[in-house]
């Protein structure tokens, strides 16, 4: 390996084809759990990255404590490997929809993707998703077929499944000429036919280096877009990208094009390109290779760098619209600035600019109080991620409930369609085609599975935001939801929301088991005994459909007279405990969640009982 690196630093003007032959950029694209980032761990393994006795663990790449505790990829990663003399760059992006601003910016710096589908599940609506974005960039395909290992898996149908996908959605004749390998990333390996099984992924870096062009080089003055960005506390923001044309040469003076088209000067202080897991500092970097860059003042995401003396910029990127609204607001609870460091309204808002910065799928906007925020994003747990982020990172913050955006097309009232899957046991499907069409949903296909089902809608996104939790209930936890975005189409009419009230706090104080006992027959609770609580909470779900103020913290009053069987043992139903994102589907209009660093709690927006009385009456 040490051979290796030393080869690419030496390099200098004179051999420039070479080495761009020797080069190859891949993106691995798939749906959520497919196994891209397993696959990328075997290939690192096969690389010899490690030292024998040096212990990675699993994942290596999913290097955020997020990642790790969701099992899902959030954030794209670089990483490059020497193979057979040649440099393979690769990059692992996130199979989420919800993250697709992400997956869109980083296939820019690919020539090729690795399409890995699950044998047993074929395509599903991410892959369809990010698929779309690979054509459309003209880059060339080799389609992986995962987990062949699996019981009652149809690898061929699924190869089938695969071609048809890419007809459909518009690939041209050399993209539909695809190879494709079958293998599991788990059991570290792959072949080209699914029966004979080898003894490492060793097929699969072949099929790369054979299929996969080296990247085009154009004639021309230095150009490299810009589509991710870094941060380092030592040298502050880092921009990387792949270098379309030209030379890049460390210390020298640049022009930075803006998305406007206004050219500003700026100077190269350090030249970074990927090395396995790290970065090595070189002198240059020529056209085709990925590469980082230290010292650029006051750059965005989409913007060029270009020649000092003739700058030309390249096309900007462009990124799918927010699909969905919630309302930032600073923690004003009785409990606030009890756990967080960051707790005022200036602490969160240039949070949320720098967030900004680096995640293009997002847009803010402020309100006409100082301490609120609406932040656009593309779901439900996109913007989860982020607030569960800022959490970790020490902030205190409230958020609305979820609104979709309507938007006005030619005329008419639209709101943001998309295309849902459901994957549950054939016995309770007729369950879930009946929640999805009460909320305005159309079934499009059924399809069995192997004693399993695959139902196929159109719904709108406002009828997704709380089905998830409703769905599992009445599965037994059984379904897997998928859903994606397909367009915006004229507005569909009222969707019923929670039917139940809420169980609201009367008294600030300690939740007394004898009290929740007492009340347990009113609802369901989201407390335990002895939890500190306040007034405004809402510490349960009604069994009704209207709230209801309680007082979970009267004690009962000790007498000399004793009830025989009146001191029993206090039997308790477990509470309910929300994840952040069950929490957001969750609220009314009227309610929060209270975010803390420790702590997650749901509560009114307006605390006194009185208060919330006044507004309703005002709202009538």
């Amino acid at each position: 390996m040490r051979n290796q690196t030393t080869r690419f630093k030496k390099c200098t003007f004179a051999p420039i084809k070479l080495e761009m032959e020797n080069i190859r950029n891949i993106a691995i694209i798939a749906h959520v759990d497919h196994g891209k980032t397993t696959l990328v761990d075997k290939i690192l393994h096969h690389c010899q990255l490690f030292r024998e006795n040096e212990s990675k663990g699993d994942l290596i790449l999913d290097n955020n404590d997020l990642e790790r505790e969701r099992g899902i990829t959030i954030l794209s990663k670089n990483v490059s490997v020497p193979f057979k003399g040649n440099k393979i760059n690769i990059i692992d992006t996130p199979g989420h929809a919800d993250f697709g601003g992400e997956v869109e910016r980083v296939l820019n710096m690919a020539d090729g993707v690795l399409l890995l589908v699950d044998a047993f599940e074929g395509p599903m609506p991410q892959t369809r998703f990010v698929l779309q974005k690979a054509i459309d960039l003209k880059l060339k395909p080799i389609v992986v077929i995962n987990k062949v290992d699996k019981e009652n898996c149809t690898p061929e149908e699924v190869y089938e499944a695969v071609f048809d996908l890419m007809f459909d959605l518009g690939a041209e004749e050399w993209q539909l000429d695809f190879p494709v390998l079958y293998g599991s990333a788990k059991h570290n390996w792959m072949s080209d036919d699914y029966q004979v099984k080898t003894d490492s992924v060793e097929p699969l870096l072949d099929a790369v280096i054979t299929h996969i062009p080296s990247p085009k080089v154009e004639e021309g003055t230095t150009q490299m877009l810009i589509t991710s960005l870094d941060y380092s506390s030592f040298t502050g923001r880092i921009a990387i990208g792949r270098l379309h044309r030209g030379v890049l040469k460390a210390s020298n003076t640049v022009s930075l094009v803006k998305r406007d088209g206004s050219v500003v000067k700026s100077k190269i202080k350090e030249l970074l390109v990927f090395d396995g897991l790290g970065r090595k500092k070189v002198e240059e970097v020529t056209a085709g290779d990925l590469c980082a860059i230290v010292g650029l003042d006051d750059f965005e995401i989409g913007d060029t760098i270009a020649d000092a003396e003739n700058p030309e910029g390249l096309p900007t990127i462009s990124i799918d619209e927010p699909t969905m609204s919630m309302l930032f607001t600073i923690n004003d609870s009785p409990f606030f600035g009890k756990e967080g460091k960051f707790v005022t309204s200036r602490h969160i808002k240039d949070r949320l600019e720098k967030e900004l910065e680096r995640n293009l799928a997002m847009r803010l906007e402020e309100t006409d109080t100082a301490d609120k925020f609406i932040v656009y994003g593309r779901g439900v747990l996109h913007l989860s991620v982020l607030i569960e982020t800022m959490r970790r990172e020490g902030y205190e913050l409230q958020i609305g409930q979820p609104q979709v955006i309507i938007k006005e097309i030619d005329g008419k009232k639209c709101e943001p369609i998309e295309e849902l899957t459901i994957d549950l046991p054939e016995d309770v499907s007729g369950k879930a085609v009946e929640m999805v069409t009460t909320r305005k949903g159309e079934i499009v296909a059924m399809e069995p599975k192997g004693g399993r089902m695959l139902c196929s809608f159109k719904i709108p996104s406002r009828g997704i935001i709380g089905l998830r939790n409703q769905l599992l209930t009445a599965t037994a936890g059984e379904a897997i939801m998928n859903h994606r975005f397909i367009a915006f189409e004229p507005y569909k009419g009222d969707i019923q929301g929670r039917i139940n009230g809420s169980l609201i706090s009367m008294e600030k104080g300690t939740a007394i088991p004898y009290s929740l006992d007492k009340l347990q027959d009113r609802g369901k609770f989201f407390i335990h005994p002895g939890e500190e609580i306040y007034t405004g909470q809402v510490i349960g779900e009604n069994s009704r459909a209207y709230d209801l103020v309680v007082n979970v913290t009267k004690t009962k009053k000790l007498s000399n007279v004793r009830a025989a069987g009146s001191d029993d043992k206090v039997k308790l139903a477990p509470p309910i405990r929300f994840s952040l994102e069950e929490a957001l589907e969750y609220i009314q209009k009227d309610e929060y969640v209270e975010v803390t660093p420790n702590s997650q709690r749901l509560r009114k927006i307006y605390l006194d009982e009185n208060e919330r009385k006044r507004q309703e009456k005002q709202l009538g």
